[in-house]
């Protein structure tokens, strides 16, 4: 089996997660700047196998799109125009900084540590990725981009 990539944007950084081959563990891989993201996941793809990207999907309480939508919806669109192969899914992200941050507490992570927010986007990405196997189990998870759709018109995120 491939592994699937997860990823939490910010404009700051990107955290990044994986599966293990069998697709059974979700674990943190990185943080990546936006800008180097395409060529991240270039490298990575060469020694990797990735069967999907799935992308966090900023919502609010009121279920619309966050602030940060349009800066999410650009990123899912370079991942589809460097890598049209690679199917994308979306996933709701609400929560899931509080929930990484509740992660690293009940972790035992130091004051100091839980400042780190690159650790928080990892643990983040690491959640997104566990809801989606979670959706994808139970059949209920969101294709936002196929790759037969990279020949004609794409679909918006």
């Amino acid at each position: 089996m491939a592994r699937i990539l997860a990823f939490d944007f910010g404009t700051k950084r990107i955290g990044v997660a994986t599966t293990d081959p069998l697709q059974i563990i979700a674990n943190a891989l990185d943080t990546v700047h936006p800008k180097d993201v395409v060529v991240f996941l270039k490298k990575y793809l060469t020694t990797e196998v990735v069967e999907a990207f799935v992308v966090g999907l900023p919502r609010t309480l009121q279920n619309e799109e966050s602030s940060n939508a349009p800066n999410v919806k650009a990123f899912i669109n370079l991942i589809k125009k460097n890598f049209p192969e690679v199917p994308i899914y979306g996933i709701d992200e609400r929560f899931t900084s509080s929930m990484a941050f509740d992660t690293m507490i009940a972790g035992g992570v130091s004051k100091k540590g839980r400042r780190d927010k690159a650790t928080i986007d990892k643990i983040s990405a690491t959640i997104i990725l566990q809801s989606f196997m979670e959706q994808k189990q139970n059949g209920t998870a969101t294709m936002i981009f196929k790759p037969e759709d990279a020949e004609g018109e794409t679909p918006n995120a």
